[in-house]
């Protein structure tokens, strides 16, 4: 992990109000030293110096992740979304060596009027919020454009990018794609898991497939710049997706399922779709998500098995990370919103041994530090390294961003 960002002043999140008074006080948890570093990782001294300078020098973007802060107390997590003021983790990412990351923010768990979550009204509280925070510091910048991204990168900041893992807030009103837009989102699913009106998610027994209406969605959302992805969305929703959109698409946080046989992993078959197209694949680290058949307890290893799994199969082209983490107890969010997130279904009924975090990819601070080193260690050139740590990412947003 790197020492913080010379550009981070020690700013935390709503410092410009007073807690306990505008906004619950809560107890948060560390986003530095939360649990021990990994230690899979045995570098040389060249290798820690080459790793170093390749998380500082290149452009390094996660295409999925939640940097905000949860509950110290899981059992304070309701009470905390109920608020609707999530913490971004500024410190966290001020160590983090990112150059750019899409925050899906609150998504699954956006229940702040609802247990349902995934109401339009909540989705655009958050959004708000959580920009009014952003205003209020010069550290990470929110990110709109392939020229916020480079100027982060020149000026050493961080370029927040907002995403939204599906479009079920938008229901039946295909314009809400550009209050959405002016928003600042700039990347979003189809479908998280439970289908809605664009199309199927991947825990229905039966995907109809993009709707009508879907298909107008992904035309919209060429038109507008917003990037797509499908990585919850069912196999054929997803590979109707892939023919519909004109622009390259996202599957940002995902493995694959021939090295872990889970709905949750895509099938080959979308994986080469999406990449013939031009599109990447992002790779997934959220707790019992990217499992092998090699490394079963959830660690570094495992999601780099189907990173080799995938270079091979589709190329180093097209393949990056989306690490999919947060700051705090990512298992127990999986457990208070099992039904939410349609953990179950997820995991297909494929038993697996249980961890308490993700050893080498816990939270957003330390992923892509284990990433490059790992990288490193086996031997992949700074051009490959460069290219799966953002460059691939940069390609698509070129094409779709406008």
């Amino acid at each position: 992990m790197l020492e913080p960002a010379k550009r981070y002043t020690g700013y935390t999140a709503y410092e410009y109000l007073e807690r306990g008074k505008d906004y619950r006080d809560i107890a948060y948890a560390k986003q530095i030293g939360r649990v021990p570093p990994y230690q899979g990782l045995e570098l040389s001294d060249a290798q820690l110096e080459r790793t170093k300078r390749l998380l500082t020098d290149e452009v390094v973007i996660s295409l999925h992740e939640h940097v905000q802060v949860f509950p110290d107390d899981m059992s304070d997590l309701r009470e905390h979304i109920r608020q609707g003021r999530e913490p971004t983790g500024y410190e966290g990412l001020s160590r983090s060596g990112m150059t750019a990351v899409f925050d899906n923010g609150m998504d699954g768990t956006c229940c702040i009027s609802s247990d349902a979550g995934w109401k339009y009204q909540d989705v655009l509280f958050d959004l708000g919020v959580r920009m009014a925070d952003l205003a209020h510091q010069d550290f990470v910048v929110k990110g709109e454009t392939v020229k916020d991204i480079h100027d982060a990168h020149a000026s050493g900041r961080v370029a927040h990018i907002f995403g939204l893992e599906a479009a079920t807030m938008i229901e039946n009103e295909v314009d809400r794609l550009d209050v959405l837009y002016g928003f600042g989102v700039r990347q979003m699913g189809i479908a998280y898991s439970e289908a809605n009106t664009l199309g199927s998610g991947l825990k229905e027994r039966g995907d109809g497939g993009l709707t009508y209406f879907g298909e107008r969605a992904v035309e919209r959302m060429n038109k507008l710049g917003i990037a797509i992805d499908v990585s919850h969305s069912g196999d054929r929703t997803a590979m109707d997706v892939i023919e519909k959109s004109t622009k390259p698409i996202f599957i940002t946080h995902c493995g694959s399922r021939e090295v872990w046989p889970t709905n949750r992993m895509k099938p080959d078959a979308v994986i080469k779709a999406c990449a013939e197209r031009g599109g990447v694949l992002g790779l997934e680290a959220a707790p019992h998500t990217t499992l092998s058949h090699a490394h079963p307890r959830h660690s570094l290893e495992s999601v780099m098995d189907h990173f080799v799994h995938c270079v091979e199969l589709v190329g180093i082209e097209h393949v990056t990370f989306g690490p999919d983490t947060l700051f705090g107890d990512h298992v127990g969010l999986h457990d208070a919103f099992s039904a939410n997130l349609s953990i179950g279904q997820a995991h297909s009924g494929v038993e697996f041994p249980k961890v308490e975090y993700v050893d080498g990819l816990e939270n957003p601070a330390e992923c892509f530090y284990n990433i490059i080193g790992w990288l490193v260690s086996h031997d992949y050139s700074d051009d490959e390294i460069r290219a799966v740590v953002g460059g691939n990412t940069l390609r698509v947003l070129e094409e779709v961003w406008v």
